[in-house]
């Protein structure tokens, strides 16, 4: 929250129903080969992958599709992919799905054109030169990872790891895609949206113009996400639209402590990666508050006076059996996160212990 910062968002977002047969024609300059990474099951219901085939097909683009990314990819799944696919010549990647397969897709655009790396070369940016163009179509409102450079993986010890690589070239948001979505999966990617406007807008990176983005994001959330659990059409747009703001805020300002903390959750206990990071949210704000008390009360104003309050009317909370050995371990693991560094407040690994007892206990 300097006097200095910089806005790079280099993107091109196309939104509406049916965008990609109006606006997908401009994937035609990418090339003539794609690959389309995608999970098992949702792209084909939802008629994202029909909708990208056709299209494909109509372009003269040829395309092969991969459909193996699973929930939080590991880095023996993205070696495998690599490895089945590095003596083919693609031009471009399509991510098609939630933040797994957009996230995937653009680890994958690395190693397809850098021949010689692996995944671990992924988190060294001094040899990432080159990859291919990434298209990004985002079918669930949580990630924004269409709109930002990060790669999550989980690698071989079971740990969520997150790099910086490229920025997708297209992103085409179709509202349709996420009618279909289940409650439950609506209420976790749209609490990872929620964070990722709430840390980006406390985060020690926030820039001018991502807390304009952020505070529109939370404004949205707050007023439709309930309706969208619900399965109103018109709020699932909305979401859709909050999801990429947000999106486009951590792309500058990266997450805090609250995602560190979350991740755990994810791998060792299966809470899905949004809800695991909303549960600790709030109470990471409340030790922020020693240090940013303004920016923290204004989130709690957005949420009608408490974020927690919000979060807890949605059925967020969960009960999760924790040992006091993995608390300790996880809080160790949490207070050498890079994400301490963007998180204002002091967290010593006994505060993250009781944040944990308490996002816990509730």
């Amino acid at each position: 929250m300097g006097n200095m910062w910089e806005f790079y968002m280099p993107t091109d977002v196309f939104f509406g129903d049916h965008i990609l047969s109006k606006r997908g024609p401009v994937m035609k300059i990418l090339g003539k080969r794609a690959l389309i990474v995608t999970g098992r099951t949702s792209s084909k219901k939802n008629g994202s992958l029909d909708d990208l085939t056709d299209l494909l097909e109509k372009l003269d683009i040829s395309y092969v599709v991969f459909d193996e990314v699973e929930e939080n990819p590991s880095f023996a799944s993205v070696e495998r992919a690599a490895e089945r696919f590095r003596d083919e010549d693609f031009d471009l990647v399509v991510g098609l799905g939630g933040g797994s397969p957009m996230d995937f897709a653009k680890a994958i655009s690395v190693l397809l054109k850098e021949k010689d790396l692996n995944v671990e070369d992924l988190y060294d940016s001094e040899k990432i030169r080159r990859w291919l163009p990434v298209v990004e179509i985002p079918t669930t409102a949580g990630t924004g990872s269409e709109v930002t450079p990060y790669s999550v993986l989980t690698d071989q010890e079971g740990n969520k790891r997150g790099c910086r690589l490229m920025f997708p070239v297209y992103a085409f948001l179709d509202p349709r895609y996420t009618y279909s979505m289940p409650e439950d999966l609506v209420l976790s990617t749209g609490v990872d949206a929620l964070s990722h406007a709430v840390e980006g807008f406390l985060s020690r990176r926030a820039t001018p113009p991502s807390d304009a983005l952020a505070l529109e994001a939370m404004k949205i959330i707050h007023k439709y996400l309930p309706k969208a659990m619900g399965g109103d059409e018109k709020a699932r747009r909305k979401m859709l639209i909050a999801s990429c703001l947000a999106g486009m805020v951590i792309a500058q300002t990266s997450t805090t402590l609250a995602h560190a903390m979350g991740y755990p959750l994810t791998t060792e206990k299966g809470i899905k990666h949004g809800r695991a990071t909303g549960m600790v949210l709030p109470f990471v704000m409340n030790v922020m508050r020693e240090e940013i008390p303004d920016r923290v009360d204004e989130v709690n104003r957005i949420f009608r006076k408490s974020l927690l309050n919000f979060l807890k009317d949605l059925g967020l909370y969960q009960r999760v059996e924790v040992s006091q050995e993995e608390l300790e371990r996880w809080s160790e693991k949490a207070s050498r996160a890079k994400h301490v560094s963007n998180t204002p407040g002091t967290f010593t690994k006994e505060k993250i212990l009781m944040i944990y007892r308490e996002a816990l206990s509730v």
